[in-house]
């Protein structure tokens, strides 16, 4: 059996760590041949992920970045269509709500080849991200609809998709940070002298999302918020907020420390040892929690509904951010408990439903 896996955000190339190299020692006849889409065309964005995290190297690199959704996904769409007529595949294997992910399923689809998507059913309910575009399309074309929590679950069934098709698997995210986060230990000290930092006396900030970083009064309210942060602020700076900022001649707090986007390994490490999170991201939300960290989620929905429903995570807007950086209120964080998002086995039984489904 071969199976095509397109991925293309640095997201991605963790999910694709963790199953891939459980193929290599449990896939038995099945072959993977990995297409990188090129999405994340900065080296720290990809390249560095494939080699810190022990992924194989991609069989195909398109090098469809830097445009516009639409134009990133239509010159995806193309390419991925002609490495499919000419491989083969049995199936096509997409992970989250990317893009690529999009782009991958739209191609399968459209030649009759079973799509798989991992981390399925996940919804924020606003329509104008492109991510839940891309998520809820995928979703409806994919043969097999891996989901991570009972939410998700639900979701699914709500958009009368067949119960037959999705399985709830546990989150494959968490499967990556028990793995990598006993890496991350050994780095940790190194880390914290790099940057002067000491355990739990600065916060992580990332900010990637169209909706903070297209709009300059947003993307600077963000960084004021931060001026009067009595702790150092870490940055890991994605190449579009870099791009706005320059655009937008954003002024940057001197207490914010830009750095460049680091290997997932280096962010466990950061994430384990901020005083506070604060995000726009998807996975950073999941991490903080498997870390015990107090994350603060700078948007207006989440998909990870779970973490605000027990007091792990809180949405917050700019202007609510001074209301927490330095103490003025406080509450008690949820730390990992494992109630959620599976044991650590999410690869290990998505391999055994595709096993199951092939044979049959």
């Amino acid at each position: 059996m071969k199976i095509f896996t397109i991925v293309g955000a640095r997201p991605q190339f963790v999910k694709a760590s963790i199953f891939s190299n459980l193929l290599k020692k449990k896939g038995e006849y099945i072959q993977e041949q990995i297409v990188h889409t090129g999405q994340h065309y900065d080296q720290n964005m990809s390249e560095i992920f494939f080699s810190n995290l022990g992924i194989p190297l991609p069989a195909y690199n398109l090098g469809v970045g830097g445009g516009t959704h639409g134009y990133n996904t239509g010159m995806m769409i193309i390419e991925i269509e002609k490495l499919l007529l000419l491989g083969k595949p049995d199936a096509v294997l997409v992970y989250g709500d990317t893009d690529s992910t999009l782009a991958g399923a739209l191609a399968a689809s459209k030649l009759h080849i079973p799509v798989i998507h991992v981390e399925a059913g996940l919804r924020s309910f606003n329509k104008r991200m492109p991510e839940e575009q891309n998520r809820i399309i995928t979703d409806h074309l994919s043969t097999l609809l891996f989901a991570p929590t009972e939410t998700a679950i639900k979701n699914l069934k709500n958009e009368s998709i067949d119960e037959k098709s999705v399985f709830l698997v546990g989150d494959i995210m968490f499967d990556a940070t028990l793995h990598f986060g006993e890496l991350a230990k050994k780095t940790e000290e190194q880390l914290l002298q790099l940057y002067e930092l000491n355990k739990f006396n600065f916060h992580l900030l990332t900010i990637h999302r169209e909706e903070n970083t297209s709009d300059p009064k947003m993307l600077q309210d963000i960084f004021a918020a931060f001026e009067n942060d009595k702790e150092k602020v870490i940055l890991p700076l994605h190449p579009r907020t870099k791009k706005k900022i320059a655009d937008f001649l954003i002024r940057v707090p001197n207490n914010v420390c830009i750095i460049d986007p680091v290997g997932y390994i280096e962010m466990l490490s950061l994430l384990k040892n901020a005083k506070y999170v604060f995000t726009d991201s998807g996975g950073v939300q999941k991490e903080a929690y498997f870390l015990g960290r107090p994350c603060f989620t700078i948007r207006n929905e989440t998909e990870w509904v779970e973490l605000l429903n027990i007091g792990s995570n809180m949405l917050i807007k700019p202007s609510e951010i001074a209301n927490y950086i330095n103490g003025q209120r406080t509450r008690n964080m949820v730390v990992n408990d494992g109630t959620l998002y599976g044991g650590g086995k999410a690869a290990e039984n998505i391999l055994s439903i595709i096993k199951q489904f092939f044979r049959s």
